[in-house]
């Protein structure tokens, strides 16, 4: 009997991203038999990385920031230039407690459950008026349409910007996140103007709402809190361009792979139409289905053993989200999308420890929103073309998803 076949392991090619999404079946191989695998980057004088792809080791390092550090060569899988890389190091998704510790907690208080239901009624108006924008031609384009609105209108509610600037922070976003897709973006000089651009648009919603105070997060960020204690404007500005990008992608790429795994996967879309109370599981299931983010990255301080392995100081370590998300030791039939999935420690949101997703409840928000306004309004949508797919091994993303239905009127 011979011996099963050794794949080629490369889950950082991006090709495989554009072509066929996520390369699973590497990642299952390796979650079996080298789960803290030592994988060779293919640009010359480029370090290598540790990838991490069981549930159990991402929650792990994810936990242990005194570890695996997110601040030395920040989160991020592409190594960046010294001068570039002292100003990512001042954003909070890139900081490692204690400095993380008191900006998040400053922030925490613009992202509570009670402000975020504040944003339902929202919401809820934005989705129906993305829905009453196509339901009359029978016919869209998912994710400009629908899937990249919704997040991108939510975060300007958010801040008390115009909605009609959400067409602009689209493009931005895209220039930044799509580094590695030419269609997207001509040069790393691009992304780092589309950077300095979000960046003084967040110090102009800073400077207004100084002279002119809201009801909304934005403001309540801007005043010092219970001990007189202010973010400064490269505090504020960087954390508006991360949620720029954390809070917008993130969201429309779950919207976007939900709406393909409902393709895919009919029967699950039937049961939704005929329980809608399923929406609440559903959208955790489409989270863990869709992992928008692939990877994140950390370097280790010092020393570690993980797994029989060594993982040396100053090490790369980058966690794969989708290949935790389908560890069979966590998941019952993993590959299977199950909208009414009982038991779901999905790791989408993030492995936990300081840097779990600030946003999952407003994510839930809109995915549970979206998907049962869709269900009730469209509810024969279906693909009507090719999907693109974005050329990315970072944000597993969805450049277009056409869609057709039988036309309704619109809301009366």
């Amino acid at each position: 009997m011979s011996a099963p076949e050794i794949p080629e392991i490369d889950v950082i090619a991006l090709d495989q991203y554009e072509q066929n999404g996520t390369p699973h079946e590497q990642w299952t191989w390796l979650r079996h038999n080298d789960p803290v695998h030592w994988h060779p980057d293919p640009h010359e004088g480029v370090p290598g990385f540790w990838a991490i792809t069981k549930l159990d080791d991402i929650v792990f390092v994810s936990r242990h920031p005194e570890l695996f550090s997110a601040n030395i060569r920040t989160s991020m899988f592409q190594e960046m230039a010294d001068e570039d890389l002292a100003l990512q190091q001042n954003m909070m998704l890139f900081l490692d407690p204690p400095q993380h510790t008191r900006q998040r907690a400053y922030v925490n208080r613009g992202f509570t459950p009670r402000m975020i239901n504040r944003l339902r009624e929202h919401i809820v108006e934005i989705t129906h008026r993305l829905i009453d924008d196509v339901c009359e031609k029978g016919e869209a384009e998912f994710v400009r349409e629908i899937a990249a609105p919704l997040p991108l209108q939510t975060i300007c509610e958010l801040m008390g910007a115009p909605l009609e600037d959400a067409d602009w922070l689209f493009d931005k976003s895209n220039e930044l996140v799509g580094y590695d897709d030419p269609e997207l973006q001509s040069s790393p000089e691009q992304a780092q103007a589309a950077a300095a651009e979000i960046y003084m648009y967040a110090q102009g919603i800073a400077e207004q709402r100084k002279a002119e105070p809201r009801d909304d997060i934005a403001t309540k960020l801007l005043q010092p809190d219970d001990e007189g204690n202010l973010l400064t404007d490269d505090e504020f500005n960087l954390f508006i361009l991360m949620l720029t990008i954390a809070g917008n992608e993130t969201t429309r790429t779950a919207t976007a792979g939900g709406i393909l795994a409902f393709f895919e996967h009919p029967d699950q879309w039937a049961r939704l139409k005929a329980d809608p109370s399923l929406i609440r599981t559903a959208a955790d299931e489409i989270v863990r289905w869709t992992s928008p983010l692939n990877l994140f990255r950390r370097t280790a301080t010092q020393d570690v053993e993980l797994r029989g392995k060594t993982i040396r100081a100053g090490d790369k370590v980058v966690m794969f989200y989708p290949s935790g998300n389908r560890d069979e030791e966590h998941f019952e039939d993993p590959f299977r999308f199950d909208i009414g999935r009982p038991l779901n420690p999905h790791i989408g949101f993030g492995g936990g420890g300081p840097h779990f997703c600030l946003g999952t409840h407003l994510a839930r928000m809109n995915l549970t929103v979206l998907f049962g306004a869709l269900a009730e309004r469209l509810p024969d949508i279906e693909a009507a073309g090719p999907v693109r797919r974005m050329r990315s091994n970072f944000v597993n993303g969805f450049k277009e998803i056409p869609v057709r239905f039988t036309p309704t009127p619109r809301r009366t």
